[in-house]
């Protein structure tokens, strides 16, 4: 089953609600969109994706602090690396994370990001967890899989931002998602298709409505491989995040 691969260009801004400080609150009226715009692009002709039909615009226009998510099957201390696949199979995902310094709307760069997510059949393990730093456009790239949907909400990979090394303080703590059919048509492919978990929909997922909240798009943006996603896709999220701040 062929899937359109149009890209939207989209900001997240975290997973689960946090009450922001004072300082955090004069922030909310920056404007960032030309920054994250400009970043967005780049990231894309660095592929070789910046002639491709999207959209070239961003539904979060302001700069300012990701809510932050539980840490939910979460293992201190991953292996630093770029591929945290593991053998596991599924569909190939390069997951391009973005990160903003919020202070200054500039790419934050040499800072330490982690993910960790299911693996095909929506079960947890060793696998497909790491942590690599930002490079100096402000990117941390991971070779992952598309994950397979959990009993712990809507289909999800999770993300975690140091101040700076691996054994700094944490800036950020949350989940980036994807569009309910996205996961529906991967869903119908092997080794998808063994997953015995119950399928939940982000509307359904609390996380996602408070990361869907004010205009915010907690939505990876999938780009596919040849215009045929079974070869693979790539994702695109832009965390925003204070560096000064500690979760």
């Amino acid at each position: 089953m062929y899937f359109s691969s149009l890209v939207t260009l989209a900001v997240l801004f975290g997973a689960a609600a946090a009450v922001p400080t004072p300082a955090e609150h004069s922030l909310v009226a920056r404007d960032c969109s030309a920054e994250v715009r400009r970043f967005n692009i780049e990231r894309r002709e660095k592929r070789g994706l910046g002639k491709r039909a999207f959209y070239n615009s961003i539904k979060n226009a302001t700069c300012i602090v990701s809510p932050d998510a539980p840490r939910v099957n979460y293992v201190a201390n991953p292996a630093v690396r770029t591929d945290v696949t593991d053998g596991q199979t599924g569909i190939a995902l390069t997951l391009d994370v973005g990160v903003m310094d919020i202070t200054t709307c500039q790419p934050l760069t040499n800072t330490m990001v982690e993910v960790w997510s299911a693996n095909a059949q929506g079960n947890y393990g060793s696998y497909l967890r790491g942590a690599t730093a930002t490079s100096s456009s402000g990117i941390a790239e991971f070779q992952t899989i598309f994950p397979g949907y959990s009993s712990d909400g809507a289909n999800h990979i999770n993300l975690l931002v140091h101040q700076q090394s691996l054994g700094s303080p944490v800036t950020h703590v949350g989940q980036v998602f994807f569009t309910d059919r996205w996961t529906e048509v991967v869903s119908m492919t092997s080794p998808y298709n063994t997953n015995t978990h119950k399928l939940t929909k982000n509307a359904q997922d609390p996380n996602y409505t408070k990361a869907s909240s004010s205009g915010y798009s907690p939505i990876v943006d999938i780009e596919s491989i040849n215009d045929d996603w079974p070869e693979g896709v790539v994702g695109y999220i832009t965390v925003g995040v204070n560096p000064s701040k500690s979760v």
